[in-house]
């Protein structure tokens, strides 16, 4: 039976992630990087693709699990007929290789456990050979091979291409797996202290989660939140990926499925908000760093996504021997949108450059540079129509959004040379495009009939984007046209109370057939626009209501099924911890002017 995807918790080690399921087996890791071919890939397909159980003889799923502390390290608690054990899963931060420690001990009786061990290399397509060495299961296949050792020494045997362990353990006893990867080409890599690199991954997570500085309402929710974009922060970079995971459906059985393994500019403002106003300064200066590095070059080069070191060629590809999520085809690796145009972007970057230098972070010479060349590129530019926020495979269109973080651009570029005028530029230059741009979406993006900003010029259809209308200062809160538009989105896209992120009903806009469920970080943002429109009330019962949504360890997906009841897509997914976030410490700010 397939698992529910908000069934998994994360474990990871700041360059790639794993999901456990309930019950016990990790179903998803792609090794060494975020990025990489999975070496467990039953998420997308059955457990012959490779997956990796620990549980009590005969039990289907855990008790109850939690995050041990503010870190990463996942406690599983299973009580049995014979007993009570729990399974500690984690990854240290790494220093050679990338392990995966798994640490069964005993609470009370005695317990038979089993574990099974399914290697499948290149996303569940390549078997390896497996071996023993020195106490040590190896499994190698072209560029990959793993380590698998047990402590103490439990007996294992080969099965139907998988290893298999049989063991007891009771109270006070532990039994100890490491999983350790390396190219096949090296030596294998020094042997760590499962014991110790237990103590040493708490003490790093509780460090790292001990600089927050929010101490406002709903500060577990936050908390979890950061460090939940911590361990989507690829280390040696700085880079942020989107979700560690690839071709979670939007629609069970459709093919809206995605690969969200890479590194998106627009999540750059949210981003750097979210650890900025919590007081992680060094998160926020590597990933303005890894920003500057990604976008370097021609501004008319600039893409919306990037891999985890910049890399710009991500080839989108289909792996027809998975059968997908819950029967949903195709999977998916790489990304197509990568070459689409989506104008907003360079709004985003501005915006977050500014951001950073508003915060207080060490100004850098290049950066302001860089900024004139992308306004240069963006002013004449413009009035072009693009894919869109939203990544529409459909037609271009002149998208609302679009045009307002093209003024975004303009004004953050007004605003720098205001504060700084000893820097180079032209701010009478950028007023100008500034409200010709603003002059353009109020004329062609504005539906006077609906009292509504619409999705595109000339559509009636509308978009959850223009709730960020207010939030980016285009129109002041109070604008009717303003609350025209939160009424409108709301009446029109919602869903039990959620929002999508726009309508999938007739001609889909996106060229794609099916539907999805709401978006969740759409729904934060109804929430801000509903505070900031003046009903607060309201604005906080549907945070409050969104809380409720996530897991029993605190983790969303990309978007949310109030039908069914269970979480969508991609996950976790930075961007809806992001709008949590971000709502949470909109509301800290308000109830402390209050």
């Amino acid at each position: 039976m397939t698992q529910r995807i908000e069934d998994y918790a994360l474990i990871g080690d700041l360059q790639t992630a794993a999901l456990v399921g309930k019950d016990g087996s990790i179903d998803w890791l792609c090794l060494p990087r975020f990025d990489s071919p999975a070496c467990f890939a039953a998420l997308l397909g059955d457990e012959d693709n490779g997956h990796w159980r620990i549980a009590p003889a005969g039990a289907k799923t855990c008790t109850r699990r939690r995050y041990v502390g503010d870190s990463l390290v996942l406690e599983s608690l299973w009580e049995t007929r014979s007993g009570t054990v729990k399974v500690l899963d984690f990854m240290p931060q790494r220093d050679q290789a990338p392990d995966v420690v798994r640490i069964v001990e005993g609470v009370s009786g005695r317990v038979e456990m089993e574990a099974v061990l399914r290697l499948r290399f290149d996303f569940g397509s390549v078997v390896p050979w497996m071996r023993r060495t020195d106490g040590h299961r190896v499994a190698i296949a072209g560029p990959d091979s793993i380590w698998l050792r047990s402590e103490p020494e439990v007996k294992t045997w080969g099965q139907q291409y998988s290893t298999r362990s049989s063991f007891t353990v009771g109270a006070g006893e532990t039994v100890a797996f490491v999983l350790t990867w390396h190219p096949s080409h090296q030596p294998r890599p020094g042997l760590i202290d499962p014991h110790e690199s237990l103590e040493h991954t708490l003490e790093d997570w509780q460090a790292w989660a001990g600089q927050c500085t929010y101490e406002g309402p709903y500060r577990e929710a936050v908390l979890r939140s950061l460090i939940t974009l911590k361990a989507l922060t690829y280390a040696p970079t700085g880079g942020i990926v989107a979700a560690p995971t690839t071709s979670l459906p939007e629609e069970i059985g459709g093919v809206r499925n995605w690969d969200y393994r890479y590194c998106w500019l627009r999540d750059s403002t949210l981003t750097l908000g979210a650890l900025l106003s919590a007081g992680f300064l060094e998160e926020a200066a590597a990933w303005r760093n890894w920003l500057l590095r990604a976008v370097a070059g021609d501004p008319k080069d600039l893409q919306i996504m990037y891999g985890l070191a910049g890399e710009r060629r991500l080839p989108e590809t289909e792996l027809p021997w998975l059968r997908g999520y819950a029967g949903s085809r195709p999977v998916r690796t790489g990304n197509a949108a990568v070459r689409q145009l989506q104008l907003d972007v360079y709004g985003e970057v501005i915006d977050s450059l500014y951001l950073a230098r508003e915060a207080g972070l060490p100004s850098q010479a290049h950066a302001w540079n860089l900024q004139l060349s992308l306004l240069g590129f963006l002013e004449s530019t413009w009035r072009q129509p693009d894919e869109g926020l939203w990544e529409v495979r459909g037609p271009r269109r002149h998208f609302v959004h679009s045009k307002v973080m093209a003024w975004v651009a303009a004004d953050r570029a007004v605003r720098t040379l205001e504060e700084n005028p000893s820097l180079p530029g032209d701010p009478d230059r950028w007023r100008a495009m500034r409200d010709e741009v603003h002059r353009d979406v109020c004329e062609k993006g504005y539906d006077p009939e609906r009292n509504t900003f619409t999705q595109s010029y000339g559509s009636r259809d509308l978009d959850a984007a223009t709730l960020l209308i207010p939030r980016v200062g285009f129109l002041p809160p109070d604008d009717p046209r303003v609350v025209g538009t939160v009424d409108a989105v709301r009446r029109e896209l919602s869903h039990d109370g959620f929002i999508r992120r726009y309508s999938t009903d007739g001609p889909a806009v996106d060229g794609l057939p099916g539907g999805e469920g709401t978006f969740l970080v759409c729904s934060f943002w109804l929430a801000d626009a509903l505070r900031m429109t003046g009903r607060g009330k309201e604005a906080r019962e549907l945070f409050e209501r969104l809380l409720t949504l996530r897991s029993d360890v605190g983790l969303l997906a990309e978007e949310y099924d109030p039908v069914s009841r269970r979480q969508l897509g991609n996950f976790p997914q930075a961007f809806s911890h992001i709008g949590l976030v971000g709502s949470a410490l909109a509301f800290s700010r308000e109830d402390t002017a209050g």
